[in-house]
């Protein structure tokens, strides 16, 4: 039909090649780019879009993965939730495997807890309504692509007077990451392909400001190949051309101001607050906090799971890999003592992960040794 045309249409071998050509006429000189959302990571290990570029030209991988960044204390603290007998615990299935300190959730279900799959976090508040009697507790992760709708369904609690429903929240924000990235003093990065799912609810003003206060081009991608290499290609020219701009060629879904609706209802229950996030450490003012006017939805104020003791496995470089330090096959524990089935951290976790792709698509490959400087 003409939806799988279109699609097609996006996956192109010829036309992949075309521009993997068109790449290599254009680089002049050794660039690292950057690309942040785990979609896209998942598309170019599963595409092998990174296989076509020249030598001197490399994409890491960033934080963009919403299961991987949520701080291992917010994990713990959701475990301690939902091991209370009243609490009914909501999340996506793939924050049931993510390890905490001591375990993840399905282990805590095959203990007793109630621990239940969700798809939207409606679902969460129909439970709330049906089961009066229990403590439901939605599980809020994810960057500002998933916001608007845990954002309305705490809305929409407060508007049904529900007091039997809560939120875990733990969004966190992508321009606070990419600015961390950049003033790091061992940054490599010198260009970024921009997260088009979150571009299009929050538009690319942002972008722009860090474009221009980093000196950086971003240019917002697509998640098929032919948008990936399109945005490798556009990347590559404004930095051979020395330009700092950010390009939007993923206008079919993203416009540079976004969805007004969808941030309004994010503005109304959502307040910018700091963020833990795993492997990275706290990042000023790069997540979002329940606003005041709705704490009774706040399960983290309702259950007081402030103080919890963490522990992270030694051995895992995941924060290494969230950073665009690492590759996966460089951590000694990739596809040995870390597979999807035991994870050590998250990024082998979710389909977003880093490690999780390269295991399911590249598993074996052997990273190329870097020197003292990273490279």
């Amino acid at each position: 039909d003409a939806r799988m045309a279109l699609v097609d249409g996006f996956r192109d071998a010829d036309l992949a090649a075309d521009l993997a050509r068109r790449i290599a006429a254009t680089v002049t000189r050794p660039w690292v780019l950057m690309e942040v959302c785990g979609g896209q990571t998942h598309a170019i290990v599963r595409y092998g879009v990174d296989q076509l570029l020249p030598d001197d030209l490399e994409l890491v991988h960033g934080p963009g993965c919403p299961v991987c960044v949520t701080a291992l204390e917010t994990i713990d603290r959701a475990h301690a939730i939902a091991a209370r007998p009243e609490v009914v615990f909501t999340s996506f299935g793939d924050m049931l495997r993510v390890p905490g300190s001591r375990g993840d959730l399905l282990t805590l279900r095959s203990r007793g807890a109630d621990v239940r799959v969700v798809y939207s976090p409606l679902d969460a508040l129909r439970l709330a309504q049906a089961h009066p009697e229990r403590e439901v507790v939605f599980f809020a992760i994810g960057f500002e692509t998933t916001a608007p709708a845990n954002a309305m369904a705490i809305f929409q609690a407060k508007q049904l007077g529900l007091r039997n429903f809560s939120v875990l929240a733990a969004h966190v924000l992508v321009p606070p990451a990419i600015a961390a990235i950049l003033e790091a003093p061992d940054n490599r990065v010198q260009g970024f392909l921009g997260p088009g799912h979150v571009c299009a609810i929050v538009g690319t003003r942002d972008y722009e400001d860090l474009s221009r206060r980093y000196r950086v081009p971003i240019v917002i991608s697509g998640f098929e190949p032919i948008d990936l290499l399109e945005g490798v290609l556009r990347c590559v020219e404004l930095l051979e051309a020395g330009r700092v701009a950010v390009d939007n060629p993923y206008a079919r879904a993203v416009h540079r101001d976004g969805n007004a609706a969808a941030q309004q209802v994010v503005a109304d229950v959502f307040a910018v607050g700091d963020r833990s996030w795993r492997g990275i450490g706290t990042i000023p003012s790069s997540g979002l906090r329940i606003r005041d006017a709705y704490a009774d939805f706040d399960a983290e104020r309702r259950f007081a799971v402030d103080a919890i003791a963490t522990h992270e496995a030694p051995e895992c470089l995941s924060g290494e890999i969230l950073r665009g330090r690492r590759k996966p096959a460089e951590c000694p524990a990739f596809a040995t003592v870390c597979t999807p089935q035991h994870p050590l951290g998250a990024t082998m976790v979710s389909a977003e992960g880093a490690c999780a792709a390269y295991y399911q698509h590249r598993r074996g490959e052997a990273a190329p040794p870097r020197d003292g400087n990273g490279h």
